[in-house]
């Protein structure tokens, strides 16, 4: 990454590292709530393995059949009863965890951030995505899943009063970004993304940078156009490249326009090979 006075936009070895964008990053991010202090959340997954997870005001006590630890934790309330939170596992540091907890429909998210080596057709972050439900909860509604929802989608994300991206939704698998300002101003590449639906209108936007190795796990909810709304994470290397960083942020948006695909011509059916 690189400054605006930077003249070679397309030499990435002068690209900034994690730690450059951070300073001023976090200032649209949401004030952590604490309605799960004193509450502990029992997530199963497909597979029956529990999680249990007791929250206090700042830290969480987790727990599975292998592991167990207390870390940190930042807690947000994205919608009514519906919650984002996310921990760095102290014996894992290579791990940042984004656990997405709707109380309401008893359903849960887990997305799990490895930060690891690059290699050919690999980014150095991978990401596995762990849908559960919650016990004790009647589960109602559609589980969490993958969606398309978002593709064709422009969409301005404004992070500070010096930080603004616009984010272009081309398929399934990429997405388009572009910094309007900010250290990065004028800087744009094309990434992976993954994106799950947990409500109507409120999605788990992630996606992984080929460049910088670094990935991000966010929460977007789209329902008013005029007024997105994202929580989220960045996590990767450090600047010394030997280890991980981490930050947490918020961000407002806007739907700057939507491309509709002819069918024939849709990003979103099925490669053919």
């Amino acid at each position: 990454r690189m400054t605006t006075d930077s003249l070679n936009l397309s030499d990435t070895r002068t690209w900034l590292p994690l730690d450059g964008l951070a300073p001023g990053f976090d200032a649209a991010k949401a004030e952590p709530t604490d309605d799960l202090a004193g509450r502990t959340v029992t997530t199963v997954d497909e597979r029956g393995e529990q999680t249990a997870y007791r929250f206090d005001a700042e830290t969480v006590a987790w727990e599975r059949a292998t592991e167990s630890g207390r870390d940190a934790v930042e807690v947000i309330e994205v919608d009514e009863e519906l919650y984002y939170a996310q921990y760095t596992p102290a014996a894992h540091p290579e791990q940042a965890v984004t656990v997405i907890l709707d109380l309401r429909s008893g359903h849960a998210l887990t997305v799990v951030s490895i930060l690891g080596e690059a290699a050919p057709g690999r980014t150095a972050v991978q990401m596995r995505f762990v849908p559960a439900t919650i016990a004790g909860i009647d589960v109602r509604g559609e589980a969490p899943a993958p969606t398309e929802e978002l593709i064709g989608r422009r969409v301005l994300w404004v992070y500070s009063t010096v930080h603004a991206y616009e984010h272009v939704y081309l398929s399934p698998h990429w997405y388009s970004w572009h910094c309007l300002a900010g250290p990065e101003q004028g800087l744009a590449d094309t990434d992976e993304n993954t994106v799950w639906r947990v409500r109507p209108g409120i999605y788990v936007f992630t996606w992984r940078e080929k460049v910088i190795p670094c990935g991000s796990v966010t929460i977007a909810d789209h329902r008013d156009q005029k007024a997105l709304r994202a929580h989220g994470v960045l996590f990767g290397t450090d600047e010394s490249g030997s280890g991980a960083t981490h930050f947490t942020f918020g961000a407002h948006g806007r739907l700057l326009s939507n491309t509709v695909h002819p069918v024939e011509y849709d990003p979103a059916r099925p490669l053919e090979r």
